[in-house]
């Protein structure tokens, strides 16, 4: 009995000697708690103090915004330019920003200012998040279009189809891939698309379409090379 009484009091016996250790520590060195205890009180104060600002921040970047969609809802392009352009300025990294580089990109296109929604999509898209990337990435492949420029098109809208979410949205951006591709002149590379439509992504609406597309550029030929 007195051995399991010594070995069950161990225990409580170690923390009570920590514990007066740790008074005795603050006792001698009162100074050095002082300025430990300020530290924590600041760390507490500012880790509060940028979690308000954060969601003050949203929360006014989500009101800038839905100014910037009314005024492009409406045509307004002057308006919702202006709007947006200081949502992504002055709310970086907030989701607000995030989406306001997309609609400040649909502006652009509106405008028919197709190298500045380049310049903005270039810049935005590969850090985007993952809800917006394939978005950005697939109205850069638009503003390529319009700029004449296939070639980066195409590339602009395969990086659109690797990035999407869902599988319509893969099928499409893949089915603007093969367009744009044809408009090069590259028929391997527009039927490679087609063909990852048929084979991977069968059950999408664009598969109708990129039926007929292989069946056009292949002249009806029979069979679908497998593509790795």
């Amino acid at each position: 009995m007195t051995t399991s009484a010594t070995t069950a009091g161990r225990p409580a016996a170690a923390e009570a000697g920590a514990r007066s250790w740790l008074v005795a520590w603050m006792k001698s060195h009162r100074q050095a708690a002082a300025y430990g205890a300020v530290v924590l009180a600041v760390a507490a104060g500012l880790f509060a103090w940028n979690l308000l600002s954060t969601r003050s921040a949203e929360i006014a970047a989500s009101r800038q915004l839905e100014q910037g969609r009314l005024a492009l809802g409406s045509k307004n392009y002057a308006l919702a330019a202006s709007v947006l352009s200081r949502v992504v300025e002055n709310y970086s990294g907030t989701r607000a920003a995030q989406e306001g580089s997309i609609l400040l990109a649909q502006v652009r296109l509106g405008q028919g200012q197709n190298q500045q929604a380049i310049d903005g999509l270039k810049q935005f898209a590969p850090k985007a998040g993952s809800d917006y990337r394939a978005q950005a990435y697939g109205l850069l492949g638009a503003a390529y279009e319009n700029a004449a420029r296939p070639r980066e098109a195409a590339e602009a809208y395969q990086q659109a189809s690797d990035a999407a979410q869902f599988p319509f949205l893969r099928a499409q951006f893949l089915s603007d891939a093969g367009r744009a591709w044809l408009a090069t002149g590259d028929t391997s590379k527009a039927l490679a698309a087609y063909r990852t439509i048929v084979q991977k992504l069968d059950s999408t609406s664009a598969a109708t379409e990129a039926k007929v597309r292989i069946g056009e550029l292949t002249k009806g030929a029979a069979g679908l090379p497998a593509t790795k």
